[in-house]
């Protein structure tokens, strides 16, 4: 597996189709709010197979959510999507953030906890799907 990430005019070709597959396709979420105007100023994330296909992506946003967390089910359970988590709160790191924050689709908090996220807050809709918001910090490696 190769984890690229770089600007949204460098990873939209890949990432784009991802993020319609899962949550436009799978989880009918409206194709008219799924890209926005947050994508040009984020750090985008893309992870390929062995074959060079994009299987997963995600996205950090300047205030240091993560977001648009994204797999495609031949990536699902090969630990993928913990790749595409690391690289962007490695990019969080790097860049200086003491803490990265995502609001979690309720079925995959396991997921995000397992990565150190903590829930806080109450559950919420966003785009009709349950989330919690979750928040890692950022200890220096």
């Amino acid at each position: 597996m190769n984890i690229i990430t770089g600007s949204w005019d460098a990873m939209r070709a890949h990432a784009q189709p991802i993020r319609f597959d899962v949550f436009v396709d799978e989880q009918q979420v409206p194709a008219e709010i799924e890209l926005d105007e947050m994508d040009a100023h984020c750090i985008h994330a893309v992870a390929y197979d062995e074959a060079g296909q994009p299987l997963a992506t995600g996205r950090l946003l300047p205030d240091g959510h993560i977001g648009r967390m994204a797999v495609r089910k031949a990536g699902r359970g090969k630990g993928v999507g913990g790749a595409v988590l690391q690289a962007l709160m490695q990019a969080a790191r790097a860049r200086g953030d003491r803490e990265v924050v995502l609001n979690a689709q309720t079925h995959a908090a396991p997921f995000y906890a397992a990565h150190g996220f903590v829930q806080e807050g109450e559950i919420f809709l966003e785009a009709g799907i349950e989330h919690i918001t979750m928040r890692a910090s950022l200890a220096p490696r």
